[in-house]
């Protein structure tokens, strides 16, 4: 049974995540709170994996997010079903090209959703802040994860500051950072 709800769930992510990966990200925190088959802490690691491996990162995310909740088929059921809806409006739109490609409906259509992708990808950012840099409950000063705010804060100024650093190659830059959270703990 926990197939087929994965296989829903996953369905309805792709389905309406328009604007790439992080925009699955509201869908899932929801997910992780309605179902309990992993926490927000857990959906903050599974971003961060997702954000450093190749891939795009809602599959990632899903395969995760499969895994945790059932184990190796849950993750193939996790992400043949975020896929799935994609897939089937590619074919459609190629299928259709010729009249999509001089419809002003769809193009004020996918116009439209641009707000709607932003928002969803703003809501993640909160959200993922909210994981990341704040103890909610917790008063003064304890109410900041100074660590990763410190780590913010330093790559914010060596990637907009320090010349030799401001035109490294992202993955370089990916790659210590992955390193520093591995030897702060994070």
């Amino acid at each position: 049974m926990i197939y087929l709800k994965l296989i829903w769930e996953f369905i309805k992510i792709g389905a309406f995540a328009f604007g790439g990966g992080m925009a699955t990200i509201p869908f899932l925190q929801d997910l992780a709170e309605r179902t309990g088959w992993f926490t927000q802490e857990q959906l903050a690691d599974m971003i961060a994996v997702s954000e450093s491996t190749p891939g795009p990162i809602g599959i990632n995310i899903a395969t995760y997010a499969g895994f945790s909740a059932a184990g190796v088929l849950g993750s193939i059921c996790a992400t043949l079903s975020v896929v799935a809806p994609g897939i089937a409006c590619i074919l459609t739109i190629a299928r259709l090209y010729d009249r999509f490609r001089t419809s002003g409906i769809a193009e004020r259509t996918f116009y439209g959703l641009r707000p709607a992708s932003a928002g969803l990808i703003s809501a993640a950012l909160y959200a993922l802040a909210l994981i990341t840099l704040v103890n909610p409950g917790k008063a003064g000063l304890a109410f900041f994860n100074l660590k990763p705010l410190a780590l913010a804060a330093v790559l914010f100024a060596l990637t907009n500051l320090a010349k030799p650093i401001k035109g490294a190659h992202p993955v370089l830059l990916i790659a210590a950072s992955a390193i520093i959270g591995v030897i702060a703990r994070f």
